[in-house]
């Protein structure tokens, strides 16, 4: 009989998390940005960004591929941006040493960007983004990763998987959120599969040759990822790179340096963008209520974080379940 998931309550699992980045390398304090990710998505059911992404973080930092200790600098600040050199440190920490001046500027403003470059990025983008648009203000980010994707009509990876998300408040529920990449299935859910021992579904990606395969081993073995809907997806793939990588500075998908052997993050660029829509007199509420009603009336089930939201009370009632393998790597990783 297979062991029973154990339920851990959030604080226990948020600090072994931080306890296993610190036992790596990471600076504490800095160790408490990057954890909070990985235990929102683990809390929120999204798996696949959740502890499945801490191997990758923990091997980054012991290689040295990542600087945990390191403190991101403002190279540039006007009134409505902000540009930041992460120093191969992590897009987590730019954020929170930057996100109180981003609100101001964007309050005084009503819009404001925040430019990482040189920066790791290994998670789910939505963290980043959800506690904007619970103060009422809209946000968008990006980042770009190494090369895994293909583009129009390729065979072989040149751009990354790219995630976007978008959050933006609602006068009558949660914040309407997503959180998406620019590839048909994200690399994190084809690491999922591989770990499970399931395949994916056709049109996922390919193997080394440029042939379709439904191996997840075969795709992140040399293959590729496909962009969603073709062309579609692979030109907001080739978006991100220009507002995360080369507006950044920050090295593009295709020059990637990250050594061979294990998981290890992507070092690249963030885009975030945030928008006071009560700068400027609009009724914001009330056009967003009338869109969730007509997208509810017009047959949608749930609006975009519905789900989240729901698995989200759950574990902050009962905790989390984790499963035996999990529990134990994240224990070994935090040393016991």
């Amino acid at each position: 009989m297979a062991a029973l998931p154990r339920m851990m309550e959030l604080p226990e699992l948020d600090a072994l998390v931080r306890r296993a980045l610190v036992r790596a390398g990471m600076a504490e304090a800095h160790a408490g940005h990057v954890a909070r990710g990985i235990v929102a998505c683990e809390r929120d059911g999204a798996r696949s960004h959740g502890l499945l992404r801490l191997p990758g973080f923990v091997h980054s930092l012991q290689i040295g591929w990542a600087d945990g200790r390191a403190e991101p600098v403002c190279t540039c600040e006007t009134e409505s941006q902000l540009r930041f050199d992460a120093r191969n440190g992590f897009a987590q920490v730019v954020l929170a040493q930057a996100r109180a001046r981003l609100v101001e500027k964007a309050r005084r403003n009503g819009v404001a960007t925040l430019l990482s470059g040189n920066s790791h990025h290994f998670a789910a983008l939505w963290p980043d983004i959800e506690d904007f648009a619970a103060e009422g203000l809209v946000a968008f980010a990006c980042v770009n990763s190494k090369k895994r994707m293909a583009a129009w009509g390729g065979g072989r990876p040149v751009l990354g998987t790219n995630a976007m998300a978008f959050a933006a408040p609602r006068p009558d529920g949660p914040p309407l959120v997503w959180d998406q990449s620019s590839s048909v299935l994200s690399q994190g859910d084809v690491l999922l599969a591989a770990k499970e021992g399931r395949e994916v579904a056709p049109g996922i990606g390919c193997d080394a040759q440029g042939r379709p395969t439904t191996s997840p081993e075969a795709i992140l073995g040399g293959g590729a990822l496909l962009p969603f809907a073709g062309p579609k997806g692979a030109s907001l793939a080739v978006m991100v790179e220009v507002l995360a990588a080369a507006l950044t500075g920050g090295p593009f998908g295709f020059e990637d340096r990250s050594p061979a052997g294990g998981a290890t993050t992507s070092l690249g660029g963030q885009f975030l963008l945030v928008v006071d829509p009560g700068v400027g007199g609009s009724d914001f509420a009330g056009r967003m209520q009338a869109l969730t009603a007509a997208l509810l009336e017009a047959g949608a089930e749930r609006m975009p974080g519905d789900r989240r939201y729901a698995a989200r009370r759950r574990a902050l009632a009962e905790g989390v379940a984790l499963d035996v393998g999990p529990l134990e790597m994240l224990i070994t990783l935090a040393g016991g």
